[in-house]
């Protein structure tokens, strides 16, 4: 599904007042489980360091490529680690190793094989057990993805990912808003936080929040790209796509959104590519969506990849290592 524009708009007739107030009975439910889950769960120590990067809003704030930089770094003064996920969009249950190139992403999920080309990656529903068939397979380190609200692994050190661009939105929780808890409640369990993107809400959203703060903005690899472009993504903010995309310089002819995690149907395959003949246009998606192409279609259809840049990469190195020696 794709986040309701609302989410994201906190005063005026398009924020939905009317229909906040009748979703807000659900909001607390679903806030009461979360925390009772939470605060009722046996937890689990390894004997590796555990890195959390998570976040309290539902969608993506940038968290995979951090994922994948806080594994170089964990890599550099720690040893070799292995993200663990819980493989969403999979449909395999048991602990997993996903492996590029080979795995499924209808099996293992599209983030978790994506990461795969850059880090060891293991799946599980239960993390737990991911966890521990990572260590069997010498991982000196475990790297959480989306895991700020899983409370059965212990972590050594939680981030917490905040998109700058929209903050915590409307500061309700779900279905009434974005919020997978209260923004008081979530900041209280993290160690830090990693702050992508414009910093016009910044003081706004974490004015008081004591503890350390690290920025990064999401850069694309690639050149400059030419012709024209027809997009298209199942991402959880498409508009993101599209803003990576111009700031190279691309002609974007038009970006087609889809759900999050969704996987294409022929029909709709057959219609992105007539489309682009008939127009003269490129396609062009994400890497994410990329993997989940079939190999007819994704032979013609270029990808944009993306990387995280940390405004001082020294200073986060330096918080990981310090963080880690002290709780080991």
């Amino acid at each position: 599904m794709r986040a309701p524009s609302f989410w994201n708009i906190k005063h005026g007739r398009d924020s939905a007042p009317f229909l906040k107030i009748l979703l807000r009975p659900l909001s607390y439910l679903y806030d009461y489980f979360t925390q009772k889950r939470i605060y009722e769960a046996k937890t689990t120590y390894l004997n590796v360091p555990v890195i959390s990067i998570g976040n309290i809003t539902l969608g993506g704030t940038g968290k995979t490529p951090i994922a994948i930089e806080i594994a170089k770094i964990a890599n550099e003064i720690w040893g070799k680690p292995a993200i663990v996920s819980r493989g969403f969009g999979g449909s395999l249950i048991g602990a997993h190793k996903v492996e590029w190139g080979k795995s499924d992403p209808k099996d293992v999920g599209d983030e978790p094989l994506m990461l795969s080309k850059y880090c060891d990656v293991f799946i599980g529903k239960d993390r737990v057990e991911a966890a521990k068939l990572a260590i069997k397979n010498d991982a000196k380190a475990i790297i959480l993805d989306d895991a700020h609200q899983n409370p059965y692994l212990n972590k050594n050190i939680s981030f917490v990912v905040i998109d700058g661009n929209v903050g915590f939105g409307n500061h309700e929780i779900c279905p009434a808003g974005p919020l997978r808890e209260s923004i008081d409640v979530g900041l209280k369990r993290a160690d830090a936080i990693i702050w992508v993107g414009k910093r016009e809400l910044e003081k706004e959203e974490i004015g008081d929040f004591k503890k350390p703060r690290f920025y990064a903005n999401i850069k694309t690899k690639a050149k400059e790209l030419e012709g024209d472009y027809l997009a298209f993504c199942g991402i959880g903010r498409p508009e993101k796509f599209g803003e990576s995309l111009k700031s190279i310089g691309a002609r974007l002819i038009d970006l087609i959104p889809y759900p999050d995690h969704h996987f294409y149907t022929q029909k709709e395959l057959l219609y992105l590519q007539a489309r682009a003949q008939s127009e003269k246009l490129k396609l062009i998606t994400t890497e994410k969506d990329y993997v989940r192409l079939p190999e007819w279609f994704a032979e013609n259809c270029e990808v944009l990849e993306i990387a995280i840049e940390f405004d001082n990469p020294h200073y986060i190195k330096e918080f990981i290592e310090t963080s880690l020696k002290r709780a080991l």
